[in-house]
């Protein structure tokens, strides 16, 4: 008898990987929305509303598809800075298995989920300066809201009133940002996934308790950052980053760069464990079919 054909090792096109990633980002963002409004309005008032109470309040005084506003602007977010930076993760996650051999150690998926982070961060700050200013409009009075229809409509008017440099408002916090949140969202993933393996029953349950373990660290470490970005992005024109953050700490403290965690993390958990079921589903589907 012949010797067995060791099984081939299963593999998705680089393209895909990052069609698959933006995808995943995508269907999430469809179910968490109203999460991230609501971490948005907190992080710019200056009260110390809960999540609930202002929920309600939005609900009560712009309707409950208020809780939606924005909305294009998170799906372009996704479809930018997702598809980038789980792409370029995946890419570089395989790279290092070929050149190296092995599984990378923790340090090293830090480090490449810092490196795809960043990238993702600059091409998809655009988007994310849209998505703050939409999600906060419903905050200002009528006449200082800025009206923007959808995520095409801001981008443009923000080129033509603003200078197309400013659709990069706030990049290099975002940059930081998003280099804190993969080193601690995709590295503590990939390893909260092998600590669960053997204990938990692989398939969802294991992407799940995987996912809420990776974004509670990433939400104590990259909630700073994100108010401090947030604020720079809404900021009015003229206001220099410098005088957004020295605000921050005079006015409110060094513990506002806190607020709004619950939601937040409300926010991030199950967005974070959505975009990787998602994802881990349509690698099975890919490998099923293809």
């Amino acid at each position: 008898m012949p010797p067995k054909e060791p099984p081939k090792e299963r593999y998705i096109p680089n393209a895909l990987k990052f069609a698959f990633g933006g995808g995943a980002g995508m269907a999430a963002t469809c179910v968490v929305q109203p999460l991230d409004l609501i971490k948005t309005r907190m992080q710019l008032g200056g009260g110390n509303l809960s999540s609930f109470k202002v929920a309600s309040e939005i609900i009560a005084k712009e309707g409950f598809f208020a809780l939606y506003t924005g909305l294009s602007a998170g799906l372009l977010r996704q479809a930018t800075y997702t598809t980038s930076r789980l792409g370029v993760y995946n890419w570089l996650f395989d790279s290092y298995k070929q050149n190296y051999g092995g599984t990378p150690g923790f340090g090293i998926k830090a480090a490449l989920g810092v490196a795809a982070g960043s990238v993702g961060a600059f091409v998809g700050t655009p988007a994310e300066v849209a998505l703050i200013r939409m999600t906060a409009d419903g905050r200002l009075p009528k006449e200082q809201r800025r009206n923007y229809k959808n995520v095409v409509d801001a981008i443009l008017r923000i080129i033509k009133e603003e200078g197309v440099l400013k659709l990069w408002r706030g990049a290099t916090p975002t940059v930081i940002r998003a280099m804190v949140v993969n080193a601690a969202q995709l590295g503590t993933y990939s390893q909260a996934r092998e600590w669960f393996v053997g204990i938990v029953p692989d398939g969802i349950q294991l992407h799940f308790c995987a996912s809420m373990v990776s974004g509670l660290v990433t939400t104590i470490a990259s909630m700073p950052v994100d108010i401090i970005k947030t604020r720079i992005q809404n900021a009015a024109k003229g206001q220099s980053q410098l005088s957004v953050v020295t605000s921050i700490l005079r006015n409110e403290g060094v513990f506002s760069l806190w607020k709004g965690f619950l939601p937040y993390y409300t926010r991030l958990g199950p967005h974070t464990v959505l975009t990787f079921i998602f994802l881990e589903q349509l690698n099975t589907v890919y490998f099923k079919f293809y």
